[in-house]
């Protein structure tokens, strides 16, 4: 490839632009560091050669030849160059072998395995080992009959296995086992000898740490903790916390760096305790980091205008770079929220004390003041660190009460001075951001409540106020002033960013729409509002949640990243998190970041490779998952444990998913989600239509689609593993017909009869 390249740049600018082969050939040499322009450089293209390479990657893209993330060029189902994987096991000659931690098995099939290499020089630092998460560089071998394809040099270890396990005490004869609830890691039992049960009974969730290994036979473990029965919604959350490997404990290190910190003073700061600002969150808020202030702004040139005012706990006085605070809150990422409890990114005594904006303490805090016009577009910011004192904390319902004509003695006397000039920046903004028209998705969450003994109370969906809307654009344009101040002073930083939707997935999305009648352009380039446009149509109808759940499946996934491709979802340009720097490390980086480019003080960012912040934002966007899937699983095992006692109840739901294995249904009351297989689904053979989302009887053409409402019974609630399953009750629908499409038949027996699976 690089003969390719270096004669091509002897050559004066060509019209005709490189063959498909080349085009993957090149993708293939640098793989995942490829984008359009280093194509046009290297074939040395003029504009109507650009023209036509930018037809043809569009034809190959359509084609699955390539696929477009982060505004690179990928060959689909390929590693990148640099990928983070985890050590899983070793090969038969004992090499240690990984896999990707991202990868999409649902689109590209089984995860590729890499086989650890080591330079000839010894690694510095410990070296890796089985449950390790490494940073890879890989090279895909060309021999087609080697089991393992690609190798990796390791570029960096980045977290050690933990020695310890969690899972469910079996008393057996001679001693005890633990039932592991992470078996993707463990994949085994392990023994715990005589006298170190430590008082587990059977049926305990029990913290082990554990043993050396033996050369035969299970690994032993001794109990460290004892947690509870598994039967306990206490014990449930534990189980995401361990299965996904979320720091619970902070180390002794952090915890007196934090014990030991005093309250940021004035010096360095401007003085903005007189400002009224306020902040408005949950009532159940553990930590208050955000606070807002609006008023019209006196200046005549801006009729109309407001200055908006958000201030934000300023923890990168309290937490230095390279300090174990730092490390700690790196390892975490994020804050993780559960029902039953928060595991913070920082010790107590920063999120809930000195970096908590309670009302009528003096807080540092790092402020954007911000001015915008009659119709929501900002003129102009200025970033200060300033001393604040918070003059109230309101829940939102309290704000939107207030403003709709309900005062309570806390907001009363906030109204006319505080809340109504917020509301009206709130209602400018608006303006703007309709103009703008970003992507329209309304994805109602459920909130588990529980009692005072930790036991569910019920499960409530929470209405969608204009106070949450407020605080939603006023955080908006304070993230986007950060990352336009830290890009004007060309200072490095994390930006939050969301690529467009993959081409297959918007023509999987296309083609389910037209079943719906609905058109989906065939743009190249979609934009937010051509997903609004179809988000519009189906207001109100029977299959408006259904659309939007589809709609939402199509979408990238935001992440973080060191290179800025803009936000789709927000239809913003340059975009980064500002406005948590308690619960997101990524908010963090991006305060640091302000304070050296502005020099507003100590703790500015130091300086920092390339290589090294692409690596954060890799980590916390992986923390990032990692909390997401902990979160929800949490709250189907809650659900789960809730609904235990009801096995044989009929519940009314509607149909979330469907699979070639089966149904997935979501219930009306608790939002739990279950499965129907699809055996049970009648004495017809049902197939599997991709392109109407349903499952679809072959001889009488019953189909159950996505959306569709449904009647269920519940045959078995499992609440260690979050699992419910159904058995269906109502018949299903008689108005789709079957695509002839090969691939979504299942297979014939020799006899020329359809089966599927086990059904007979």
């Amino acid at each position: 490839m690089e003969s390719i390249v270096s004669k091509k740049s002897k050559q004066p600018k060509s019209s005709k632009p490189p063959t498909r082969e080349e085009i993957l050939a090149f993708i293939a040499n640098r793989n995942g560091h490829i984008g359009k322009r280093e194509i046009v450089r290297a074939f040395r293209l003029d504009a109507v050669g650009k023209r036509e390479l930018n037809a043809l990657l569009g034809e190959m893209r359509e084609q699955g030849r390539i696929d477009h993330r982060r505004r690179k060029l990928h060959i689909p189902g390929q590693l990148p160059a640099d990928v983070m994987a985890e050590v899983t096991g070793r090969d038969e000659d004992g090499e240690l072998v990984a896999v990707p931690v991202e990868w999409d098995e649902a689109e590209h099939g089984s995860a590729p395995k890499i086989r650890l290499v080591f330079g000839r020089r010894p690694q510095a630092g410990p070296a890796p080992g089985i449950g390790d998460r490494v940073l890879l560089r890989t090279q895909e071998s060309d021999d087609a009959a080697e089991p393992i394809r690609h190798s990796g040099r390791i570029l960096k270890l980045l977290e050690k296995a933990r020695a310890q396990a969690l899972g469910i005490y079996r008393a057996v004869p001679g001693g005890g086992r633990l039932i592991p609830v992470d078996k993707k890691s463990l994949g085994r039992e392990l023994a715990i000898p005589p006298g170190a049960e430590a008082g587990a009974a059977d049926g305990d969730l029990v913290t082990v740490d554990l043993l050396s290994q033996r050369a035969f036979g299970l690994q032993s473990a001794r109990v460290r903790e004892r947690l509870g029965s598994v039967k306990s919604e206490r014990a449930l959350s534990l189980i995401a916390i361990h299965a996904h490997g979320i720091p619970n404990d902070f180390r002794r290190e952090a915890i007196a760096e934090a014990e030991t910190a005093h309250a940021a003073g004035r010096e360095g700061r401007e003085d903005w305790r007189a400002q009224a600002l306020l902040t408005i969150d949950p009532p159940d808020a553990k930590d208050h980091d955000d606070a807002v202030h609006a008023e019209p702004d006196r200046d005549p040139a801006n009729q109309g205008g407001h200055v908006l005012t958000v201030a934000i706990a300023d923890v990168a006085h309290y937490v230095r770079p390279g300090s174990a605070l730092d490390r700690e809150a790196l390892d975490r990422g994020n804050s993780v929220y559960f029902p039953d409890r928060v595991v913070p990114m920082l010790p107590e005594r920063l999120s809930a004390d000195l970096c908590s904006l309670r009302p009528d303490e003096d807080r540092a805090a790092l402020a954007v003041r911000m001015v915008i016009d009659a119709d929501g577009r900002k003129r102009r910011h200025s970033f200060h660190r300033v001393m604040m004192r918070s003059a109230a904390r309101l829940h939102y319902a309290q704000a939107q009460a207030a403003i709709d004509g309900r005062p309570d003695a806390t907001t009363l006397p906030l109204l006319d001075p505080v809340l109504q000039p917020l509301y009206a920046a709130y209602r400018t903004l608006a303006k703007a951001r309709d103009a703008r028209a970003p992507l329209a998705l309304d994805i109602p969450e459920r909130k588990i409540l529980l009692k005072p003994d930790g036991t569910i109370d019920r499960v409530v969906t929470p209405e969608r106020l204009d106070a949450h809307r407020l605080i939603e654009e006023f955080m908006i344009l304070a993230n986007v002033a950060a990352a336009e101040t830290c890009e004007q002073h060309r200072v490095p930083l994390l930006y939050r960013v969301h690529d467009a939707p993959a081409l297959e997935k918007v023509a999987a999305l296309r083609e389910f729409l037209s079943t719906l009648n609905i058109n989906l352009p065939k743009a190249s380039q979609l934009r937010p509002t051509d997903f609004n446009r179809v988000l519009a149509r189906v207001k109100g109808s029977d299959v408006e949640r259904l659309v939007h759940e589809v709609t939402l499946r199509a979408q990238a996934q935001a992440e973080y990243s060191s290179a800025n491709y803009g936000h789709f979802g927000l239809m913003l340009r340059r975009y980064a998190h500002f406005t948590s720097p308690i619960r997101r490390y990524a908010d963090l980086v991006v305060h640091r970041a302000l304070i050296r480019a502005l020099g507003l003080g100590p703790g500015g960012l130091p300086d920092i490779v390339p290589e090294v912040l692409a690596e954060i934002g890799a980590r916390v966007s992986a923390a990032e998952r990692r909390a997401m899937a902990a979160e929800r699983e949490t709250a189907d095992r809650l659900i789960a444990h809730f609904l235990a006692d009801r096995v044989g109840a009929t519940f009314r739901g509607r149909i979330s998913g469907v699979t070639r294995a089966g149904l997935f249904v979501k219930l009306d009351d608790t939002g739990a989600d279950g499965f129907i297989p699809a055996r049970t689904l009648g004495a017809d053979f049902f197939r599997f239509e991709e392109g109407h989302h349903a499952m679809i009887g072959e001889r009488t053409g019953e189909a159950h689609r996505l959306g569709d409402r449904v009647e269920v019974k519940l045959v078995e609630a499992i609440p260690v593993a979050g699992a419910l399953r159904f058995e269906l009750l109502s018949e299903g629908r008689y108005d789709l017909k079957p695509s002839r499409r090969h691939g979504n038949h299942a297979p014939r027996t020799a006899r020329g009869r359809k089966f599927r699976g086990r059904r007979r």
